[in-house]
């Protein structure tokens, strides 16, 4: 019998809700994919970009660190410039496949080798600074009780694969799929697995909303306002 309380996938849940701990799941690390290039903000990295004074960074971890069994962080290049954060940096393990896929294989390599006690490891992007309290939670309790492969989070009718629990058995089939397929859209690979998908409701705000451009930062500083600042 599962542990988590028997509610459906898409039942509600806000950001004003009781805090998951990492006691209300499996021991699940938790990888932040920093690997954007942010093009649209003219470069750098998102993640540092501020929002409220806080970096969207320092609001991603204050929302997993309570949920996950230990953070690390994605990054390629200079880990330098993350230093601050004390936080583990990994770089992509696969070299030339850029994306969130390869920064999913490279946090399953280094769970299997840093952290052989688990078996699932949560992805998030490191440009969301809204995520849900409970995400970690009730990712996994929709997955056991869909018996699904693998799950990923929803809102306002989209699906947020790169936000997701992944299995650290599939690594060697991931990098398969991006060595000798050359597949990089994480649907297109989660698509073979038994799919759970969990939605969260969006109606004060979307917990999945994340900064892609200066004006991206502007509407973040109201929803930061809305949720607490």
């Amino acid at each position: 019998m599962s542990k988590f309380p028997a509610t459906s996938s898409d039942a509600p849940a806000t950001s004003k809700d009781a805090p998951a701990t990492s006691k209300d799941a499996p021991a699940t690390p938790g990888v932040l994919l920093a690997g954007g290039l942010a093009r649209r903000m003219g470069g750098g990295d998102k993640p540092m970009r501020q929002i409220g004074g806080r970096t969207i960074l320092e609001r991603v971890i204050a929302r997993l660190a309570p949920q996950c069994d230990g953070l690390i962080l994605n990054a390629n290049g200079d880990p330098a410039r993350f230093a601050g954060f004390g936080l583990p940096i990994i770089a992509d393990t696969v070299e030339n496949f850029p994306g969130p896929l390869a920064g999913i294989l490279a946090a399953l390599d280094w769970a299997a080798t840093a952290r052989p006690d688990v078996s699932w490891v949560l992805s998030a992007a490191a440009d969301c600074p809204f995520l849900p309290r409970d995400l970690v939670a009730r990712l996994h309790r929709a997955r056991i009780e869909e018996n699904a492969g693998l799950a990923v989070a929803a809102s306002d009718g989209q699906s947020h694969p790169v936000i997701g629990l992944w299995r650290v058995g599939l690594r060697e089939e991931l990098r398969h799929a991006l060595v000798v397929e050359d597949i990089r859209r994480i649907d297109r690979w989660t698509a073979r697995y038994k799919l759970a998908t969990v939605t969260w409701p969006v109606e004060t705000l979307d917990p999945f909303f994340n900064a892609n451009t200066m004006d991206d930062i502007a509407v973040a500083e109201q929803l930061a306002a809305l949720d607490g600042g």
